[in-house]
Order: structure tokens, then sequence, then C-alpha cells
């Protein structure tokens, strides 16, 4: 195998850009000029648009299988926004495998950080050195992200590229926590996959602390009405058009239809409120 050091550096790229424009490959453009040896790994450009959160969710569980390096993220709604709605544009170091994030700061790049033990550096590049000029008001992708990305990838220090900024100071998110009282495990929405599969913030290990074990039949109660899931490891174990609750590759508790939708089928949205019972 290749030693490290003669691996080319690696960047990898979540944005809520879409391929209708030339956004993307302008990113791309912009960090093969300043780095041009970097691959750059496209994880996702269909985040909802302006939607900070599923930006933030799908990051966070992208990042484990994801090689070291620098990660980009931009779901930026407040751009150049001033006063109260002001964001920073930020690079963070984290505490595990010395991962940088570079993105705007609006809680976009926390829950990543935070799966990597913790932010321990960070600056704010606002104002880099690598950024180009003039700078956009709306495309802080293009001009102050990207760059900054790729020089990061090229070596440059944290240091170099921003100002030194407390880690203390960096926004993060309200996510929601599952609650498990009694007979009854509260759990909430995160996002639905293309599929229409429901990703919760629970974990296999609420399903087990409920008692439930892998062929139960659970009851999941929303304001829309109630339903019956089985617990289930496959699709396959349960008929085509019924549910099932089963553990998901980023070893989230999820909810389906076999061959379906259940966000259409349960009606729900992000962070709505969904108790699930034994039968």
């Amino acid at each position: 195998m290749a030693d490290d050091r003669t691996r080319p550096p690696v960047v990898t790229f979540l944005s809520d850009y879409g391929h209708l424009d030339e956004f993307v490959g302008v990113c791309h453009g912009v960090i093969a000029r300043r780095c041009p040896n970097a691959r750059v790994i496209d994880v996702t450009h269909s985040i909802p648009n302006h939607d900070v959160r599923a930006g933030a969710i799908m990051l966070r569980a992208a990042l484990p299988y994801l090689p070291a390096g620098v990660h980009l993220a931009v779901v930026d709604p407040g751009v150049s926004a001033v006063g109260s709605q002001a964001r920073r544009a930020v690079a963070i170091r984290t505490a595990e495998q010395d991962q940088l994030l570079v993105g705007p700061d609006n809680g976009l790049l926390m829950p990543a950080a935070e799966r990597l033990a913790g932010a321990v550096e960070a600056a704010d590049i606002g104002n880099s050195p690598e950024r180009l000029e003039p700078v956009s008001r709306t495309f802080h992708g293009r001009d102050i992200f990207a760059p900054v990305a790729a020089a990061l990838a090229a070596g440059e220090p944290l240091s170099a590229v921003g100002e030194p900024l407390a880690v203390e100071n960096l926004r993060r998110l309200g996510l929601p926590s599952p609650e498990l009282i009694g007979d009854a495990l509260t759990a909430h929405v995160l996002r639905h996959d293309t599929f229409g599969n429901l990703i919760l913030d629970a974990g296999e290990e609420h399903l087990t602390a409920l008692g439930a074990n892998l062929g139960d039949e659970l009851t999941v109660r929303h304001t829309g009405g109630v339903h019956t899931a089985r617990y289930a490891a496959t699709f396959a174990e349960v008929a085509p058009g019924e549910l099932l609750i089963y553990e998901d590759a980023q070893q989230m508790v999820a909810i389906a239809v076999n061959r379906g939708s259940a966000a259409e089928r349960l009606g729900v949205r992000p962070d709505d409120d969904l108790l699930v019972r034994r039968a």
C-alpha cells in the first residue's frame, strides 16, 4: 500500500447547491487551481435548500466512512447577513484523527465535529488571505470556503488561513434526544431518505431498553394516528406494504414500508415526536 505521505490530499464536499447550475463545478475548479493534486469526493449536493439541520445530520452520518482530510460543507442561508442574523465563516480542527471542517458557523459543522471527539482549534476565515477577490455577497462557497479548504489540503496550517477563534464560541444545533419513560419510547424524526424511510434519533439500545426483540410487533403513535410495525432485521421479513422498524446502516432506528414510503404513510416531518411501545 502507498504511504500516507504519497497519497493525494482529500477534500470532501457536501452542499445544497444541486447539479442544475454551475456552482458545484466552479467550486471544484477553485479547489483544483489552489491544490491541483487534491482528490475531491462529492458526498451529496442534494441537501434540501437552506436546510442546515439536514446537512448537519448527513455530514455526521457520512463522516465515519470518509477518508481523513478536509471536509467542506456549505448550506448557508445566512450568507452575507448582518446584525443578529450574521454568521462567521470558519475552519475547525477536530480532536480525533486531526480532521478539518470548513463551512459556515451556523451549526452545520458541529455534529460532525462532536462525532470526532469535538473541536480543539478553530479559525475565523471570513477575511482569509486565501479568499478570492472580490468576494461575492451570495457565493461564499466559491470565494471563501472552497479556496480555504484547498489551501488546508495543500498543507497550510489553520493559523495561516484565518484568525484564531475560541471553540466555545462555535454555534451548535439544538437537536432533540430520545427519551424512555416507563413502557414508552419518545423518539424524533431526524429526516427521511430518498426511499421515504424515516431516520430517528434513537439507537438499537433504546429498543432493547424498551424490552423489544426482533420479530416483536410495536405500535408507533403520531398525531396522524397509531400504526403497527414489525421489529425486523431486514425489509424482506415483512410483506410488501407492511411497516417495519429496523436498525439502519448508520446504526440508527428507522421506520420503513417494505417497497413503499413510511414518510407518506405516517405523514411526519423532521422533529415530529413518535411514541413507540410494544404491542
